[in-house]
């Protein structure tokens, strides 16, 4: 069994897909980077998971078919969010994301008599009012709050202007502070 040491690095996996086609360290990629894709695609489909999931395998099809593309100069993991970005965009312009889920069953109205962990609550009017962002707020806020990015990697994992990152994130904040404050 290999320490984390002698792990190879993502750049040295990437050498072996493209020389060799080594299909296992693109497994290795895949593994080491997919649950923070999916999790990133996961917020973005307003917790659907189902369509987490089949955007995240569309989003490792194209990686590894245009790995060759990737030319190193950000991290490996901001090109795969910049790829699983424009994977949602493209689903979401063709199938326009329509209203949140229904509430769960124990959340519908009558069901007063079931006591639910606050963090249940939040969790669902949260993921309600993110999905109810328009697609380029939502991936901003996203990728620079839950996933930790600077408003720089952001702009440049969403190819847009510093500015317009900025203007994203600020009016999805007011949109959500909004929107959360209705919550009854």
């Amino acid at each position: 069994m290999s320490s984390p040491v002698d792990s190879p690095s993502d750049t040295e996996l990437i050498t072996r897909v493209l020389l060799r086609d080594d299909r296992r360290a693109f497994g290795v990629l895949v593994s080491r980077h997919q649950s923070a894709v999916r999790g990133l695609l996961r917020r973005l489909t307003g917790g659907d998971l189902a369509q987490a999931d089949d955007l995240a395998q569309e989003t490792f099809l194209r990686a590894y078919r245009g790995l060759s593309g990737y030319r190193g100069g950000a991290k490996f993991s901001s090109w795969l969010y910049r790829i699983a970005c424009n994977v949602f965009f493209s689903r979401d312009r063709g199938s326009r994301l329509a209203a949140p889920e229904p509430p769960p069953p124990e959340l519908e109205a009558g069901a007063s008599d079931v006591s639910l962990p606050d963090a249940l609550l939040e969790r669902y009017d949260l993921e309600r009012a993110l999905a109810s962002l328009k697609p380029r707020e939502r991936a901003a806020l996203v990728l620079t709050y839950a996933n930790e990015l600077t408003h720089e990697e952001a702009a440049v994992i969403l190819d847009c202007p510093l500015g317009t990152l900025k203007t994203h994130v600020a009016r999805a904040k007011e949109k959500l502070r909004r929107q959360l404050e209705e919550v009854p």
